[in-house]
């Protein structure tokens, strides 16, 4: 399997690309990614996304094992980031093709 320049195979993409498929876990990333490098506490993304804190844990646990967020310990509380590279990596990832068919639809009409 062909591994693209950003170090995803269409394996990793998919991973990637279900662990944000529901409402919910993609809420969560994109509150990550709002609050930008210094993260969010888990309290933090509870009150910004109203979500349960069983929910709310099942969600981050699965976007961790994804590689989409970071978690990181800090006293009591824990710190979750968005892993700002992997989810540039699954945007190129879909991106990198875009429109391919159509330049070589003009350069077969030429």
């Amino acid at each position: 399997m062909a591994i693209l320049e950003n170090g995803l195979d269409i394996k990793k993409a998919a991973v990637g690309f279900a662990a944000i498929g529901s409402e919910s876990r993609l809420q969560v990333v994109r509150s990550l990614v709002k609050a930008g490098t210094s993260g969010l506490t888990v309290g933090d993304i509870r009150g910004r996304t109203g979500m349960a804190a069983s929910t709310l844990a099942h969600h981050l646990r699965f976007l961790a094992s994804a590689g989409l967020i970071t978690q990181e310990k800090d006293g009591r509380s824990v710190v979750n980031r968005a892993a700002f590279g992997h989810l540039e990596a699954l945007a190129g990832y879909i991106l990198k093709e875009c429109c391919a068919d159509e330049a070589d639809g003009e350069s077969e009409a030429a």
